[in-house]
């Protein structure tokens, strides 16, 4: 039960308390919400988007699907989903498809959608595809705070 460095080392330079949940592998943050019997609208899902000035980190709860098209206004720019060697590029202690969503940890900016609400509780990809990571409503807004945020997803089920 690891989480990647750079984000260990984000989340305890703030003085933010959390713990780590284990998991079964599993390949989609929505499968690791279920593995970690974790409420899917508190599961912070990340996605990597590149546009002509450089990257963002998108992030809605694991039951949304991003509408890009509204993204994309929402951003004002062209964009599109990063490639995997960008993720890695950007994101070199994580496992691809298990990005956290603290884009300050990583100097990517984070745009969120307004589902996330005032959760309680949130839990998201710890860097690996068998950690999550659980902080409240409260910390995850702490963490966010430099967030632009917006709506621009969907229920997907």
């Amino acid at each position: 039960m690891t989480i990647a460095n750079r984000l260990k080392d984000y989340i305890d330079g703030r003085g933010i308390s959390y713990d780590t949940v284990a998991h079964h592998r599993t390949s989609t943050s929505r499968q690791s919400a279920i593995a970690a019997h974790v409420p899917g609208s508190m599961m912070a899902k990340s996605v990597v988007v590149h546009h002509e000035l450089g990257y963002a980190l998108a992030v809605v709860p694991s039951t949304h699907r991003i509408e890009l098209g509204t993204l994309q206004d929402v951003m004002d720019r062209r964009i599109g989903l990063a490639s995997e060697d960008e993720v890695v590029s950007l994101f070199g202690d994580c496992d691809i498809g298990a990005i956290p969503p603290i884009g300050a940890a990583y100097d990517v900016p984070v745009i969120l959608d307004d589902s996330l609400g005032e959760a309680a509780d949130i839990y998201f990809e710890g860097g690996d595809h068998r950690t999550l990571v659980h902080v409240s409503g409260k910390d995850f807004r702490n963490l966010t705070m430099d967030a632009r945020h917006a709506r621009f997803s969907h229920a997907a089920y």
